[in-house]
């Protein structure tokens, strides 16, 4: 899921059921439901897949997929289930098939877009403390939504940070972490004289390797990376300065004002100056 926007929780509930007892089968709900199972199996089938749903599992269906019982369940099944919406963009993609998950462009000044990547099916490490915040949720849904709506917003979230994959990056690769690491770093030091040999000289790798990382990871070299981070800087500082084209250029680590307002008209279509003057009152 790309952010913003960010998914928004709706309501949430705890079923059990008992030995033969099947969920009901839906087709395009056009919501996700997510479904923490506490006790016994639930079997459950979306489209061509199907899936055994154990104590400290997860499953999301979703949105836009037929949803059927594969079979009833054989002991007392509980489970909570949570409905929340997302208007943003999200595909799903198969294991394994990390690249695009974890590409993005160059962080921009005032969009800072972010992936969350949820597993459809799995065990999340953190899942008692899932499931406290579950308790939680159940208990502020009976009570009035204007006073515990900014509660349920916090919960929600937090439930999909333990479940974002990306977020502990524990099945990510070296090249992937190297990446990070060097778009980290481009950030942190981009007003600069960063080179491909100098970042071979921090991290120990040969330059082809860390541009080799970082096209696969964040589809660019790092010193495009680095251009286009830069251009993106002297956007926020042309809005909420006052600082000639001069300063801002050295400020974001170009050599000299011609050759950043080249840069600059060439990334963005127009001058700085035009730029400024669009969001000028």
């Amino acid at each position: 899921m790309e952010l913003p926007p960010l998914p928004y929780y709706i309501t949430i509930g705890l079923s059990t059921y008992l030995p033969g007892e099947m969920h009901p089968s839906r087709r395009n709900l056009g919501i996700f439901d997510l479904l923490w199972v506490t006790k016994g199996t639930l079997y459950m089938g979306e489209d061509d897949n199907e899936w055994e749903v154990t104590e400290g599992q997860t499953l999301l269906l979703l949105p836009d997929r037929y949803h059927y019982p594969v079979r009833g369940c054989d002991i007392e099944t509980i489970f909570y289930w949570i409905h929340f919406d997302f208007q943003g963009d999200w595909h799903q993609t198969t294991d394994g098939d990390l690249g695009p998950i974890y590409s993005q462009q160059v962080r921009k000044g005032w969009e800072n877009p972010y992936r969350i990547r949820i597993p459809q099916y799995g065990a999340p490490p953190e899942f008692a403390l899932a499931e406290r915040h579950l308790r939680k949720l159940l208990t502020d849904s009976a009570h009035p939504r204007s006073e515990t709506y900014w509660s349920e917003q916090q919960l929600f979230m937090e439930l999909l940070r333990l479940l974002d994959a990306g977020h502990s990056r524990s099945d990510a690769s070296p090249g992937q972490l190297l990446a990070d690491k060097v778009e980290a770093y481009l950030r942190q030091h981009y007003q600069s004289d960063v080179t491909n040999s100098s970042l071979a000289e921090e991290f120990h790798f040969h330059p082809n390797y860390i541009v080799r990382c970082m096209k696969e990871i964040y589809d660019c070299t790092p010193m495009a990376y680095l251009h286009d981070y830069r251009i993106e800087q002297a956007k926020l500082l042309l809005i909420k300065t006052e600082w000639s084209i001069a300063r801002i250029a050295e400020h974001i680590g170009f050599l000299n004002a011609p050759y950043f307002s080249n840069c600059f008209k060439g990334a963005v279509g127009i001058s700085p100056l035009r730029f400024r003057k669009q969001y000028s009152a």
